[in-house]
């Protein structure tokens, strides 16, 4: 089996990518009131974009990469509540799956939540709304490390 190539994602080009999705936040008649960022991946990214557009910020517990049957998606029902405009964000969108799984956790009449993600692959079963970076893993399936996922040594 070849080694998979793997790719390290740098702080600025995250500081580029939510640059590139704040303006494109900026250019529709939708603002978010509250920033939901997908544990663990969306969490960096989330704050930064929180501080950059001066919106609060709250923590989405949703890993399913890690077998975990239990997310907590409380803090999703009370931010619907609270909330007119919620944008969830997570560094990658790769398979659309833990969007897919968010999307499918709410009402279907709930129509003011939009998703971005640092790195969006358009293969993914999932469509965002906001993209800092676009990639095709069914053309390269490089692994994307960012900067909170590497070792400290």
């Amino acid at each position: 089996m070849k080694d998979m190539k793997n790719y390290h994602f740098t702080i600025d080009e995250m500081h580029e990518a939510l640059i590139n999705i704040k303006k494109q936040i900026n250019k529709t008649e939708w603002f978010p009131e509250q920033i939901l960022s997908v544990n663990r991946g969306g969490c960096v990214p989330g704050v930064y974009l929180s501080h950059a557009i001066n919106v609060p910020h709250k923590v989405l517990d949703v890993q399913l990469r890690y077998d975990n049957n239990n997310p907590n998606l409380e803090v999703l029902r009370k931010s619907i509540i609270s909330s007119s405009n919620i944008l969830i964000i997570d560094d990658i969108n790769d398979t659309g799956a833990t969007f897919e799984f968010i999307k499918k956790s709410y009402d279907s009449r709930v129509t003011n939540i939009r998703y971005a993600a640092l790195i969006d692959n358009i293969s993914s079963s999932f469509k965002v709304n906001f993209r800092g970076k676009k990639i095709d893993k069914s053309l390269d399936s490089t692994w994307i490390i960012f900067p909170w996922e590497k070792e400290m040594g």
